[in-house]
């Protein structure tokens, strides 16, 4: 297992560098595995295509930095993280947001970032008594509104430091949440 993992990573070194210099979508398996120097039949028995390796590799270097603690409290240092990476890696994020396009980069993540959120929303929600229907709406709302941010920030629309950025949403979480609480104390 471990002999397969350190594979995985030898190919998405590969497709990084490779990435460097050319769109995701010019980039052959051949060209991929001369570089990382395996041969094609172990780049499938691990990924379906390039599009498999790319999100794995996100998976493995971006997602954990949301992942890393259950407690909901510690989502702005993994956002914090994440931007940290995205500015490490800005050429390979900006060539597959550039060869996939916004609706690609969105499916990849958006199940992983909606759970991470989802916990959020679900510690607040608890606080307020919402309803499942109101908390998914919500995970929905901020899982959207963090991908545009991200994006925004990435190619360069937003001026903000990663850490601005994530204080603006802090406070904003904490308006929604007061302005809610003050609705509900209104209702009863």
């Amino acid at each position: 297992m471990k002999h397969s993992e350190e594979t995985k990573r030898i190919l998405a070194v590969s497709l990084k560098e490779l990435m460097k210099n050319k769109p995701l979508e010019k980039i052959s398996i051949r060209e991929l595995t001369e570089n990382a120097n395996v041969n094609r039949q172990t780049f499938y028995y691990h990924f379906e295509d390039i599009y498999d390796l790319l999100k794995w590799t996100f998976q493995q270097e971006t997602i954990q930095f949301l992942d890393v603690h259950d407690d909901a409290l510690v989502w702005k240092e993994g956002l914090l993280q994440l931007f940290k990476y995205l500015e490490a890696n800005k050429e390979f994020c900006l060539c597959a947001l550039q060869s996939l396009g916004r609706g690609h980069l969105k499916r990849f993540f958006y199940s992983d970032i909606s759970s991470i959120f989802g916990r959020v929303i679900k510690a607040c929600g608890e606080r307020l008594d919402a309803t499942e229907e109101y908390m998914s709406f919500l995970t929905h709302f901020y899982t959207i509104s963090l991908a545009g941010l991200v994006e925004s920030w990435l190619t360069g629309e937003m001026d903000q430091t990663p850490e601005e950025i994530i204080e603006m949403i802090d406070i904003f979480i904490a308006d929604q949440l007061l302005g809610a609480e003050q609705r509900i104390k209104g209702n009863s």
